[in-house]
C-alpha cells in the first residue's frame, strides 16, 4: 500500500508590516495567545502563527468574503496596535479598524490650512517629482528608452513653475502619458504554473 505525503501548507510573513490573506476559506482567529492566519485557492495554502511579542504585523488586509474573521482575533489586532482591512474583490472596502490614538490639534490645523498656506503645493511638487524621477530613472535604465526618459525629465524640469495643483496634476498626467507607452510593446510574462489559467 502506498503512503502519501500531504504537503505542508506554506508560511505567511509579513512585508514591511503587512499581511495580505485572499482566496477562499480564510481563516483568522486566535488559539493560546497567537494570531492564526490562513488562507489560499484549492489545495495551496498558507498558514502562519503570530505570537503576541515580535511578530512585526502593522496591517492585516482581508481580500474577499469567503471564510471567517473571530471577534478575538480582532481584539488581538488592537491590543497589537495593528489594523484589520478587509476588501472586496473589486477593491471596495467593506470593513476597517485601526489603533484609535489622541487627535493631535495643531496637526489637525495645519492640514485644514495646507491649501491657503502654500504648504499643500510645495508637498505636491515634492511628491511628484519624485514619482517622475523614478519614472525617468525605469524609462532610462530599465526600458533603455533615453527618449521617454528626456520626455519624463522636461516634464519633472516645469515642477517648480507651477504654481497650481492642477498644473501639476497636468504635468503628472503628461508625464505618466510618455512614461506609460514606452512599456506599450513589452511582453506581458507570467508564471508558469499560472498560464493554464490566463
Amino acid at each position: 500500500m502506498a503512503t502519501q505525503f500531504c504537503e505542508m501548507p506554506k508560511s505567511i510573513v509579513p512585508y514591511h508590516g503587512v499581511v495580505t490573506l485572499f482566496g477562499y476559506g480564510i481563516q483568522v482567529r486566535v488559539d493560546r495567545g497567537h494570531l492564526l492566519v490562513e488562507d489560499g485557492i484549492g489545495a495551496e495554502r498558507k498558514q502562519s502563527r503570530f505570537p503576541r511579542v515580535g511578530h512585526g504585523l502593522r496591517r492585516l488586509v482581508v481580500i474577499g468574503s469567503e471564510g471567517m474573521v473571530s471577534l478575538a482575533a480582532l481584539r488581538w489586532l488592537a491590543d497589537q496596535d495593528a489594523s484589520f482591512v478587509m476588501l472586496d474583490r473589486d477593491g471596495s472596502v467593506l470593513a476597517t479598524t485601526g489603533p484609535v490614538r489622541p487627535s493631535d490639534a495643531k496637526l489637525r490645523r495645519a492640514q485644514a490650512l495646507a491649501h491657503s498656506s502654500g504648504v499643500a503645493l510645495r508637498i505636491a511638487r515634492e511628491l511628484i517629482g519624485q514619482k517622475l524621477a523614478g519614472q525617468e530613472q525605469v524609462a532610462r535604465n530599465k526600458l533603455l528608452d533615453t527618449a521617454t526618459a528626456d520626455t519624463i525629465a522636461r516634464f519633472r524640469a516645469e515642477l517648480p513653475a507651477a504654481d497650481r495643483i492642477a498644473a501639476i496634476r497636468l504635468i503628472e498626467s503628461q508625464a505618466a502619458a510618455a512614461y506609460w507607452s514606452a512599456s506599450r510593446t513589452l511582453p506581458i510574462n507570467f508564471p508558469r504554473k499560472d498560464l493554464r489559467r490566463v
